[in-house]
């Protein structure tokens, strides 16, 4: 018998100025990897820090795959560094690539909303990527500032709201919870 494969992939968004977008695109890649799905996660300005989820993957590996593209450091909006715009680069050619091979089932681009706002990651592409996904694969995109075209092609749609934030009494990101 051959591998699972889901019948109907389909296009989420996970957008908003609240805690949690990637935290649900993790949980969703738990649920498909118990399921024997394989997942690739591309974490679009994100590296070279000690993300629990980074260290579960190697637990969970070769069906959950994670892939840091990016620095330690915060990205200049306004003025991004020539090594952010070479790792976004890095990481759009990967993307592109995976969803087209197949290869995995769930392929969830972490923060590529933020990449697209930034001018790292060229909406058009994004775009064509959404239109021309494989029929057998799930795509996932994460981050604030989600484009109104982004989200006219997505079936999916979640916003997260911040309320309320403990970071404003001061407490920082904790190992495990953040982190």
């Amino acid at each position: 018998m051959g591998k699972k494969r889901l019948s109907k992939g389909l296009i989420q968004v996970y957008t908003g100025n609240g805690k949690g977008k990637t935290t649900a695109a993790l949980g969703l890649a738990l649920r498909a990897v118990g399921h024997g799905f394989k997942v690739l996660v591309i974490q679009f300005l994100k590296g070279k820090i000690a993300y629990g989820e980074l260290k579960a993957a190697k637990k969970l590996s070769p069906h959950l795959t994670i892939v840091p593209m990016g620095r330690e450091h915060f990205v200049n909006k306004s003025n991004p560094h020539p090594i952010d715009l070479r790792w976004a680069e890095k990481g759009w050619d990967l993307a592109k690539r995976c969803v087209r091979s197949q290869k995995y089932d769930l392929v969830i681009l972490d923060e590529v909303n933020v990449a697209v706002e930034y001018g790292m990651v060229p909406l058009k592409e994004l775009l064509t990527l959404m239109k021309n996904k494989p029929e057998t694969v799930e795509l996932v995109l994460t981050g604030r500032w989600a484009k109104r075209e982004v989200l006219r092609r997505a079936d999916l749609i979640t916003e997260m709201r911040e309320r309320k934030h403990y970071y404003k009494k001061g407490i920082e990101s904790r190992i495990g919870i953040e982190r």
